[in-house]
């Protein structure tokens, strides 16, 4: 089985360097979550998920202004063989708060921003900025 963000993550990657409007892959649940935390800080267009032969399927449209995608960089920090903890107060600022850091909480998958705000730390799954 193939870590579901690090596929979300490079498709994302490969889709953006190729001026791709949209990508699609398959769905769980954290990269749904992941998904809509991308649709409300403006980094995607919009996603939506689809049956294709009892399969789901989730179809990301990319953003881009002009010529240009709204995402310039996306990496995965947390990985299967090394997971990464950070608590609240020890939550990475990325580009110096320019970026967003999605982070996995007990409340959810929040940004860095809500993070702090909520005083929750969790595990670091991506950069984007």
């Amino acid at each position: 089985m193939i870590d579901p963000i690090s596929d979300l993550v490079v498709r994302i990657n490969n889709a953006r360097k190729a001026h791709l409007p949209s990508i699609n892959f398959g769905t769980s649940k954290l990269t749904t979550a992941i998904s809509e935390v991308l649709q409300k800080e403006g980094y995607i267009e919009s996603f939506k998920v689809i049956n294709v032969r009892n399969h789901k399927t989730t179809i990301i449209n990319l953003k881009y202004k002009q010529t240009i995608s709204t995402i310039n960089g996306i990496k995965q920090i947390s990985k299967p063989g090394l997971r990464i903890y950070q608590s609240c107060d020890k939550l990475p600022y990325v580009l110096k708060g320019l970026g967003t850091a999605i982070i996995s909480t007990n409340k959810g998958i929040l940004t860095d921003k809500q993070a702090r705000a909520a005083h929750l730390g969790g595990e670091v799954l991506i950069y984007v900025w």
